[in-house]
């Protein structure tokens, strides 16, 4: 039988895997040059249709090389691909159980796409987002289930993957039930062979009329199949006749079962199941290296010819596997195959497609109850080692039982090795909580194009949050509350106030350019090649903003960029993390921030982060924030470690989008919400966030040979951080009489802040310190707070709030230094 199996639709001595079908019932196939290479033909044990359309390149019933049934799928996607010109927007969905495989290799094709399979399995927990028949099945309910059903809810294009295209009905079916739904205005119908008759092709054309829905297809080949009268009654017979046929004889002594460590990705779907994002997609790539490496590792010695079997619809996960093992097993001839519901007549015989059949019962707690499974083409095959990949839901005492699958591979393979897939979890499943909102993004929400950043935060625009700096002050500072549960009243800055931010930005464009450039290709260089940028607003979000633009300018990258809360004292926000981590590989994300201080945020970041993987099992964020200054020596990751002015922190909202800071607050933010923030609509007029951006961007060019030069000598240099600024913080703390490391708030930025937000006492700046401090001293000015100059400042400035702050202690206008 071997020779069958290595030679695809021809089995030994060249004779067609469907003669001897087409010989005793009389059926034909017809059609191009390809039908005959792709197809075999087998008896169903099936009292609805007598034959089956066997693929070779399919990787269900018969074993074929994984790189084979892997191209099959690719190749068509990449035709959809060029049939859609543009991607973007379309989703990918493919049938169980036997295009599960196809349908995500035909994703992987068509790009950045999303995928999800309809599935026989009901999941406890995930509701159902629609479903449909299949008539002509042994199986006939197909149930959707994605984690979200938005998943289904675009307007793109819908691409629609079978293994086979025999009559329409199925696709008719699916299009018909999900267009009610979620109505779009084309679809894709995309399958390995398409053997309609011109009534069914015309029956199809006429729906896509029906619904007012653009219907086309794309298939690798052409054909079709006549069938004789009588020919499903013959069929019948035909199998009664030669059912229960010897197979290939047992080995005379039982082969080995161990199993195989394979340390999958955490937060990766097994499959399609409950859809599969492309950040899903770029993990899986990233991991199947190592995953294959550990597999090769365990084969024995002596295998020549192995067998990767899958588990019914779990078909991608073991052909990724198969195909990696398969490039890096040199000498080894590697299959890939997996096991089926479909109830197939075998016989051993050259011109017949199916030429053995083991049966064991089912193992993974079926809906439909208990049953029997198959695998074809495994036993007499020539394999000297299976190695059986199931999920984790199919990974039960059935499996290991007498009679069942893994005993009935070592009956006939010298070595079965057994490499459980975890089973995915969806996210709204009752021990997980509800799905999170996608980020908001202007200009409903922020004054920035939608594709410069989305907020994982809610819209707390329309709640009146703001109260006088002095009442928030003496809250904080006695306890009474937190500063994220309110926000000071924006800063409206005087005209001159205004002329001096316009002039600091003239003159510091070249220098933060420089610093943009430096920060960015230094993330590029050793966090990701393509990172995903993660602000933390709002102070971060322009620089993330800035980050983005330079990766386009010189690389053409179109990096994700997004904006979430940290607060101090209370850590990131989870569940802005939670959604990074089912949309992106946490590995991939790039913190970003304007400066350092004293390095409290990258301490806060640290902690929030451990705590998060350990709660919830997902790890992979780096805390290292990347920053434009590091003044505070805290981070890996900087443009420099200069304290200079970075103009954006001169003013609040309106150099940031028209976006509050973040707001934590128990009675409106929810253990499942993001935490909030307000949109200044009504600071239009005084918003000059897109003058900073252009600004900086416009001097892209002019610094790029310096930062090349910059970043060569930084990546060689040792950038261990130091803090400093802590250890100079606390000096400071002590010296005057504070003793709350809180209250001192080092560099240009935070002094910005404090003179912006908070009640200052005292500021204190390096002497000789020139233009930079011209903004500080013009508000130190406006709120009656000492400017005071001192030596061997490692800062240009650092701004200290009154450490046993009352209205009281410092006047009722706030504007009084007492002390």
């Amino acid at each position: 039988m071997t020779n069958a199996v290595n030679n695809g639709a021809n089995g030994a001595n060249g004779v067609w895997s469907g003669t001897w079908v087409a010989e005793r019932l009389g059926v034909e196939l017809v059609g191009d040059g390809q039908v005959r290479e792709l197809l075999g033909l087998a008896l169903r044990r099936n009292p609805k249709r007598a034959h089956l359309l066997v693929s070779h390149v399919l990787g269900k019933h018969v074993p074929q090389s994984p790189s084979v049934v892997y191209g099959a799928g690719f190749a068509l996607g990449r035709r959809v691909r060029e049939l859609l010109g543009d991607p973007r927007g379309a989703v990918v969905v493919g049938y169980a159980e036997t295009a599960t495989g196809l349908g995500h290799s035909v994703a992987d094709g068509l790009g950045d796409v999303p995928y999800l399979h309809s599935t026989r399995r009901p999941v406890d927990g995930v509701a159902t987002a629609g479903g449909f028949e299949e008539s002509h099945s042994h199986a006939t309910s197909h149930l959707l289930l994605p984690e979200d059903d938005r998943f289904l809810a675009g307007d793109g294009p819908l691409v629609l993957v079978d293994d086979e295209f025999s009559t329409g009905n199925t696709v008719l079916n699916t299009v018909r039930a999900l267009h009610e739904r979620w109505p779009r205005e084309r679809y894709v119908v995309v399958a390995l062979v398409d053997m309609r008759s011109a009534h069914d092709q015309e029956r199809l054309t006429a729906f896509g009329r029906e619904i007012g829905a653009r219907v086309e297809l794309v298939a690798a080949a052409r054909g079709s199949v006549r069938l004789p009268d009588g020919v499903l009654e013959k069929g019948q017979a035909l199998v009664a006749a030669h059912e229960g046929g010897a197979g290939p004889a047992a080995l005379t002594e039982r082969g080995s079962v161990r199993r195989v460590a394979l340390r999958w990705p955490g937060g990766v779907p097994d499959g399609g199941r409950h859809g599969f994002t492309p950040a899903h997609r770029r993990r899986l790539e990233r991991a199947l290296p190592a995953l294959g490496a550990r597999l090769a590792e365990a084969l024995p010695a002596s295998a020549r010819r192995v067998l990767v079997l899958g588990c019914e619809e779990l078909m991608y996960a073991p052909l990724r596997l198969a195909r990696e093992l398969e490039q890096i097993a040199h000498g080894v001839d590697v299959r890939f195959s997996t096991t089926t519901r479909s109830p197939v007549l075998a016989v051993d015989d050259p011109g017949y497609a199916i030429r053995s059949r083991l049966v064991f019962p089912a193992h993974d707690d079926p809906a439909d109850g208990p049953g029997e499974r198959y695998a074809y083409n495994v036993a007499g095959g020539g394999f000297d080692a299976v190695v059986a990949v199931v999920d984790s839901t199919a990974d039960t005492p059935e499996l290991h039982a007498a009679g069942g699958l893994l005993d009935q591979l070592a009956a006939h393979v010298p070595h079965v090795l057994l490499a459980v897939v975890p089973s995915y979890v969806p996210a709204h499943a009752p021990e997980r909580p509800p799905m999170l909102p996608e980020p908001l993004r202007g200009p409903a929400f922020s004054s920035y194009a939608p594709e410069e950043v989305g907020w994982l935060l809610q819209d707390l625009s329309d709640v009146t949050l703001e109260a006088p700096t002095e009442e928030r002050e003496e809250a904080i500072q006695s306890g009474g509350a937190h500063y994220a549960e309110s926000l000071p009243v924006e800063y409206q800055p005087s005209e001159e106030y205004q002329r001096l931010f316009h002039a600091a930005l003239d003159a510091s464009a070249d220098r933060l350019a420089h610093a943009v450039g430096v920060v960015t290709e230094t993330v590029l260089a050793e966090r990701s090649p393509r990172p995903v940028l993660v602000s933390l607003a709002r102070a971060g979000t322009p620089v993330g903003v800035l980050m983005r633009r330079w990766a386009r300018y010189r690389h053409g990258l179109e990096l994700p960029h997004y904006a979430v809360s940290i607060v101090r004292g209370r850590g990131i926000d989870a569940n802005a993390l939670r959604w990074l981590a089912r949309h992106h590989d946490p590995a991939d994300v790039v913190f970003v921030d304007g400066w350092t201080g004293k390095g409290a945020i990258s301490r806060e970041l640290a902690a929030a982060v451990r705590e998060f993987e350990e709660r919830e099992g997902i790890g992979g964020f780096d805390p290292d924030i990347a920053v434009l200054a590091d003044p505070g020596s805290c981070v890996r990751t900087y443009g420099t470690r200069e304290d200079f002015l970075i103009p954006s922190a001169c003013l609040n909202s309106t150099v940031s989008g028209l976006i509050s800071r973040t707001v934590l607050r128990a009675d409106l933010v929810g253990p499942d919400d993001f935490h909030g923030a307000k949109f200044y609509r009504e600071l239009a007029g005084a918003d000059v966030s897109g003058d900073f951006l252009n600004a900086v961007s416009a001097r892209f060019e002019e610094v790029a040979e310096a930062v090349d030069a910059a970043v060569k000598e930084l990546l060689s240099a040792d950038r261990t951080p130091t803090w400093e600024g802590w250890a100079a913080v606390e000096r400071i703390s002590e010296e005057y009489g504070i003793h709350d490391v809180n209250l001192v708030k080092p560099g240009v930025g935070e002094t910005t802040r404090v003179l912006l937000r908070r009640v200052p006492w005292k500021i204190l700046a390096r002497k000789g310190a020139g233009a930079d401090l011209d903004h500080v001293r013009l508000l130190a000015g406006q709120r009656g707070v000492v400017v005071e100059e001192v030596d061997e400042l490692p800062y240009s400035c650092v701004g200290l709030i009154h450490p046993r702050y009352t209205r009281g202690a410092t006047g009722a206008d706030g504007k009084a230094v007492a002390g």
